[in-house]
């Protein structure tokens, strides 16, 4: 760990001294006998800890290096169904002998009474992450977070909760080896990892409700962890392409002309740009599915503009329906008895939120849900590309909790476990919206691929929507953060997410406003997802608001990430496929190295790009960097460009890129750039993933993914088609070979080579 990393992480390492002690009860060994036998809550004194191992008789094997544990027999029958699992996931033999991860069920005691709990120890060495969507750094060694969706505006390293939850962790150990942690529970659930990044200690999650299985992968690196949490918990279905690219956003861009006016600018500027959002300002009083007709009299015609100027649209909706008679989505939800019930069970519950008192969908029914992607017929014939589901915490103003009473009452079907209070549905409650939204988008446009961003989440809500990181604030810490969330995102298996880029609430540092905009969208246009927010009131933050010098790195930071749009496909294929996210810690690159346990300035693109960032303002941080090739880019236009991240090539990668676009459909692929850095064997390979960006003809083979490989011999580097896989044909293209070294004064350089594509290309390297 680098002295500044540690210097940084004792801002967020509390006492712990309390947390450990285990002030009563067994710390039994694995599988003891008797296993601890309660079903549900355990009476446990306040600050007391009774903990016994986990049954070895009825925990069981789910797949190589994966255990589900539980409690005892009673535990077992009466567990509620997964909403983790993408699908049920039956016993395949009983718990390997001498399995390494050992886990510790019962119950723990508090001010608010007893919980139901599981732990499992780590040894000295071992780094923690994950957590989903945390704010503070990527290491969360000595960190305690609670998983309940929170409306969490203006929330900084304090917020223990935040907008979704995952009761998940990876840990990391000493020789680079690795497992996670799953606690399959729905309700309020603090999780607690106790113990320095040098010091042993113990991942403890404590719940609500009744005592929940607990699931272990362990593997020998910590992307087959990841990897096999996306076997578990679903992998994203592929985005259009159109997803992948930037997005501009804010709230609110209102009437029409003005969205237009954005749209041409961005053209006239020669910035590219994919997507322009519109926020709650379009609706009519605020009330979902319907359009104030002074600011967007004609939506079609509106959105058929933006499509003939290679724009892409997204709009929201919120699960906040106004409670008004005469109103259609209010009156058709009536017809179906679609509302969440209060604590008597039969009075449907008003809470307020940007409507007035409003009404709540209860997606826990299956009758409700179909319901509600039916009303989105008609809504996306309109010509709408993409929805954007907000609020969905449920978030309702005016009450301390900032969301609906616990005690309110979900009638849901028996597959999501039946009827149950809102204590035990509300994680879900968002996961549940964008599933049904994402379903009324599919049917309403069956041969396009949808696009749903989700505020809320659980873990497996990324199987339907994309998310990013809340209602940030303008500001140096946020904007270091957001490298961190996004990393800790993808790590609990979301790999579609990214910050407000310029960050949503207040303008910025006064003087600083520009800088922090311009170093925020260097970096932020790498994330998975790229999109500029900002809120009602604030100052304009377009990429050219703020000046010629900050438009021309908004302008070059975008180009980089348009060049490299046949990368970024092919790492969401690749997510889509294996599970990988598509932003990675820099550990990946060394488990071993401790070094790399905590950095968080810089991160992963796949495995051949590295970001470096400057995320402090006076630019002094010096991130620790991975060990062995890696190679600085250059790139045409951007001498004297200020705030720019650093970008460099792993040696032993070839990675795709293309021809200069603002939009991804604008050209095709030609020619193909591949960018080659050799490694200490004089040899590199890398994937292009291709298809129509659209539709669903790549599920039937409809698909191009080449393997490409570079090879030195002598002063020469020959670069071929290695293996090609799916049945799209080749396209009749040319491919340029950029060969990336460094010359003798440590500069990158360029050596270059031209073909056609699928026939060798040999590069003479310059000395």
């Amino acid at each position: 760990m680098s002295p500044r990393n540690s210097l940084r992480l004792a801002r967020y390492v509390p006492t712990l001294c309390s947390a450990i002690a285990i002030t009563a009860g067994t710390l039994a060994p694995a599988f003891s006998t008797p296993a601890f036998a309660q079903a549900t809550n355990v009476a446990a004194a306040p600050g007391h800890v009774t903990l016994a191992a986990a049954s070895a008789e009825d925990s069981e094997k789910l797949a190589d290096g994966v255990v589900r544990f539980f409690a005892s027999a009673e535990t077992k029958k009466n567990a509620l169904p997964s909403f983790a699992l993408v699908k049920p996931m039956p016993s395949i033999g009983p718990v390997p002998a001498g399995f390494p991860v050992l886990v510790r069920m019962g119950s723990v005691g508090g001010a608010s009474g007893a919980k139901v709990a599981a732990q499992v120890d780590f040894a000295p060495g071992t780094s923690l992450y994950g957590t989903g969507e945390v704010s503070g750094p990527l290491l969360r060694n000595g960190r305690t977070i609670t998983t309940w969706n929170t409306d969490a505006y203006g929330y900084d390293d304090t917020a223990v909760s935040l907008y979704k939850s995952h009761p998940w962790v990876l840990a990391v150990r000493d020789d680079g080896s690795a497992f996670g942690v799953l606690a399959d529970t729905t309700y309020r659930c603090e999780v607690q990892v106790a113990g320095t990044p040098g010091s042993a200690g113990f991942v403890r999650f404590s719940a609500e409700g009744r005592q929940f299985p607990v699931i272990v992968i362990d593997k020998p690196s910590p992307q087959e962890v990841v990897a096999e949490l996306a076997q578990l918990t679903g992998t994203i279905t592929m985005p259009p392409k159109w997803a992948i690219g930037y997005h501009q956003c804010r709230y609110s861009y209102y009437p029409d002309a003005r969205v237009q006016e954005i749209a041409s600018e961005f053209r006239k500027r020669d910035i590219p740009c994919d997507v322009i959002w519109h926020d709650i300002d379009y609706m009519d009083g605020f009330r979902c599915f319907t359009w104030n007709k002074e600011y967007f009299p004609d939506p079609k015609a509106h959105n058929a503009w933006l499509h003939q100027n290679g724009f892409h649209n997204v709009w929201m909706i919120d699960p906040g329906i106004k409670a008004e008679e005469g109103y259609f989505v209010f009156d058709q939800g009536n017809t179906v008895d679609a509302w969440v019930k209060a604590a008597d069970g039969t009075t449907d519950y008003n809470g307020e939120v940007w409507p007035g008192m409003c009404v709540f969908p209860d997606y826990t029914r299956k009758e409700t849900r179909t319901w509600w992607a039916g009303i989105y017929k008609d809504f996306m014939a309109t010509g709408i590309d993409g929805v954007w589901n907000d609020m969905n915490e449920p978030a309702v103003f005016n009450v301390k909790s900032k969301t609906m009473p616990e005690e309110n009452v979900h009638r849901a079907d028996a597959e999501l476990g039946g009827p149950g209070t809102h204590a035990r549905y509300h994680n879900v409650y968002g996961m549940l919206m964008v599933k049904a939204s994402r379903e009324g988008i599919m049917a309403a446009n069956p041969d396009k691929r949808p696009f749903v961003l989700s505020r809320a989440g659980y873990m497996g809500s990324h199987r339907y929507a994309a998310s990013w990181t809340g209602d940030n604030t303008a500001d140096w810490p946020h904007l270091e953060e957001s490298i961190s969330m996004t990393l800790n995102l993808g790590l609990s298996g979301q790999p579609f997410s990214g910050p407000d880029i310029g960050g949503f609430a207040g303008n910025g540092p006064a003087g600083q406003e520009g800088k922090l905009f311009a170093r925020w969208m260097g970096f932020g246009s790498m994330l998975p997802f790229s999109r500029g927010h900002t809120g009602k009131g604030n100052i304009d933050k377009e990429p050219w608001s703020f000046g010629p010098e900050v438009e021309k790195t908004c302008k070059a930071a975008l180009d980089r990430r348009y060049l490299f749009m046949p990368y970024y496909y092919t790492l969401f294929h690749e997510a889509a496929t294996i599970g990988l996210p598509v932003a990675r810690p820099l550990f990946f690159a060394d488990p071993k190295d401790q070094a790399l346990r905590s950095e968080d300035d810089a991160f992963l693109i796949g495995d051949g790009l590295m970001v470096v960032a400057q995320v402090v303002p006076d630019s002094t941080r010096v991130p620790v960097l991975p060990k062995g090739i890696w190679h600085k880019l250059a790139f045409e236009g951007e001498a004297g460009v200020a705030d720019l991240p650093d970008l460099y090539l792993r040696g032993g990668s070839i990675v795709p890129a293309g021809p200069k676009i603002e939009f991804v459909d604008e050209k095709p692929l030609n020619p193909l750039t591949l960018y080659v850095a050799l490694d200490a064997n004089g040899k590199a390979d890398g994937t292009l993933y291709e298809d129509a960006g659209e539709g669903w003809g790549y599920q039937k083979g409809e698909f191009l993914l080449s393997t490409y490989h570079a090879e030195k011999k002598g002063d020469t580097i020959s670069v071929t088609l290695k293996k090609s896989e799916g049945s799209m044909k080749r396209p009749d293209r040319g491919i340029v070979v950029n060969v990336v070294d460094a010359g003798a004064d440590g500069s990158p350089r360029v050596s270059s080579g031209n073909g056609r594509d699928g026939a060798e290309v040999s590069v003479t390297v310059k000395k």
